[in-house]
């Protein structure tokens, strides 16, 4: 079956989650047969990707595409300049190149099904259906009323996803929560969407470094510290004011506990002077850049435990991979990963003193995060990219049937 995969960016270039998930499946779909076009709105290398045909629909590289908006964070989008005559100047542009390419696409390649990732692609998904006639799948990883903290958000998203979510034939939502907030906020019937759970690659977690990036850390844990680690971008939608006067609570009960926060985003300078108010700046540690590669397993290997406080996180793939780590996870009761892995601590986003009561039992009682661990292993060998692509292929071969195709 032929697929037209429509995503915003793919590993190495890539600035959160959206563009694992979407390399993950694409590469499980590939070992079914899959025939898939994915269309990127940059022109760079990707030397690992043997298994599918990647599209530019710019001469932009990843840098320059990421520099005009090639983000998830509503706040940096304007509507700014559509112009497509020329090079385009902010993502407003960008998205309308990267949707007047579908007309080329199509008309070299008809695909079977049309498979569209987040708000970013769903307009071009709209335009490559109207050419193609082929079904189109909005695949749902975050809505703006997520990305803004579960206030309003930018209108203009939430026209481009309403438009979207409405003129797709079948709609994949990340978790129960997230298809919960789409017939919700958006009206779509719920029969209309499909819940398929994220997973991860265990390959990708077998530990091959002797040194750690964060050889301090390691030095303060054979002193007794413990390490509290977050990976993630540092905007409102990830609850980290809140994981900070957690944090506050825990260092005047235990000063020996650390925390980890690596990533980088818009929040990064008010949560360095939030640290430096709230007295524990000496406690917590910020990279200040999005880590990668070797810094990415160490991040995970030295937490004693990894904590996702997000306002709002549809799934969360940053506590499996901890899981896969060996670090045990503490996550919001507002994250859609808690529907596959049941074995986390669980606090509301805003409850420091709840949060702050785990941290310290996680820091200060062996048998808990041995126990929580285990456990959460147990759940994490279930999970698998290729029943997502199972679940997405059963998606497919119903659409394909109801257009008279065959799968």
């Amino acid at each position: 079956m032929k697929i037209l995969m429509l995503g915003w960016e793919l590993p190495p270039h890539h600035s959160g989650g959206l563009g694992v998930a979407c390399y993950q499946l694409c590469k499980a779909l590939s070992y079914d047969g899959f025939n898939i076009d994915f269309v990127l709105p940059y022109h760079d290398k990707h030397e690992n990707i043997n298994f599918m045909n990647l599209i530019p629909a710019t001469n932009l590289t990843a840098q320059e595409s990421h520099y005009l908006g090639g983000i998830y964070d509503s706040e940096r989008f304007v509507s700014g300049n559509a112009r497509i005559e020329e090079l385009p100047s902010d993502l407003r542009g960008l998205q309308a190149y990267y949707t007047r390419a579908m007309r080329d696409v199509v008309s070299k390649s008809a695909p079977e099904v049309i498979h569209a990732h987040d708000w970013l692609t769903f307009e071009a998904g709209v335009e490559a259906k109207k050419h193609s006639k082929a079904p189109l799948i909005a695949h749902v990883h975050a809505t703006e009323f997520d990305r803004s903290g579960t206030n309003l958000g930018n209108p203009i998203i939430h026209d481009i996803e309403y438009n979207g979510l409405m003129m797709a034939d079948r709609i994949v939502a990340v978790s129960q929560a997230t298809k919960d907030i789409i017939s919700r906020g958006y009206g779509i019937p719920a029969d209309k969407i499909d819940v398929v759970h994220n997973s991860v690659d265990v390959s990708e977690f077998v530990k091959v470094y002797d040194n750690t990036t964060f050889s301090y850390l390691a030095e303060m844990k054979k002193q007794g510290y413990k390490v509290v680690v977050n990976l993630g971008r540092l905007t409102i939608q990830k609850g980290l004011t809140h994981l900070l006067r957690a944090a506050q609570l825990v260092v005047e009960r235990d000063p020996k506990v650390l925390f980890l926060i690596c990533g980088t985003g818009d929040q990064y300078h008010e949560l360095l002077e939030l640290s430096a108010d709230l007295c524990i700046a000496e406690n917590i540690f910020f990279t200040g850049t999005f880590v990668q590669g070797k810094a990415w397993h160490d991040a995970y290997d030295i937490g004693d435990m990894f904590i996702m406080p997000s306002v709002s996180e549809p799934f969360g793939i940053a506590p499996l991979e901890a899981i896969g780590h060996g670090t045990p996870a503490l996550v919001s009761k507002q994250s859609g990963v808690s529907e596959v892995i049941r074995n986390m601590l669980l606090f509301d986003y805003w409850d420091h003193v709840r949060m702050a009561d785990q941290i310290l039992a996680m820091a200060n009682y062996e048998s808990l995060p041995v126990e929580l661990y285990n456990n959460a292993r147990l759940e994490f060998d279930q999970l698998s990219w290729a029943d997502v692509a199972q679940k997405c292929h059963s998606i497919y071969k119903q659409l394909a049937a109801a257009k008279g195709g065959m799968a």
